[in-house]
C-alpha cells in the first residue's frame, strides 16, 4: 500500500513573498533558491528530526499569531541567535523552555507568523 514516506515542505500565503523571504535569508540565514523557497536536507551528522503534529483549533500555542499555523525550524545555537535576533530588532518572546526534547524559543516575522526555533538535544 502506498503512502506517506517523509516531510515535504512547509507552505504558506505572504502579502510579500521576496520581502520576506530576504527577512528570513537576513536574520535566520536561510539560503534561498532561484524559486524563491529554501531545501533542506536531513543531516545524520546532527541532532533532530521533522515533526508534523495537528493542534487542536483553540490552541494559543501559536500566539501573538493569530495564524493557523507555526514553523519550526532547527538551530545550533538557540542562546546566541536569539540574541542576535533581540539585537537586530526582531520580536523575540522572552521565555525560552527546555526540557528533554532541546531548547525552544520564538519569534515574530514581519508578517505576523510565529517562528519556533528548536535546539535538539545533543545526540545521547
Amino acid at each position: 500500500m502506498a503512502g506517506v514516506i517523509g516531510f515535504g515542505g512547509v507552505f504558506f500565503k505572504a502579502r510579500d513573498p521576496e520581502a520576506l523571504g530576504a527577512w528570513y535569508a537576513k536574520h535566520l540565514k536561510i539560503q534561498l533558491a532561484g524559486f524563491g523557497g529554501a531545501k533542506f536536507l536531513e543531516d545524520s551528522a546532527r541532532p533532530g528530526c521533522i515533526v508534523w503534529t495537528p493542534f487542536k483549533e483553540t490552541t494559543n500555542y501559536f500566539a501573538p499569531s493569530d495564524k493557523p499555523f507555526m514553523i519550526n525550524f532547527r538551530v545550533d545555537d538557540l542562546h546566541a541567535l536569539l540574541a542576535e535576533l533581540r539585537g537586530a530588532g526582531v520580536q523575540v518572546d522572552a521565555r525560552v523552555d527546555e526540557s528533554d526534547f532541546g531548547r525552544f524559543g520564538w519569534i515574530m516575522d514581519p508578517e505576523g507568523n510565529r517562528v519556533e526555533l528548536w535546539e535538539p538535544p545533543a545526540k545521547a
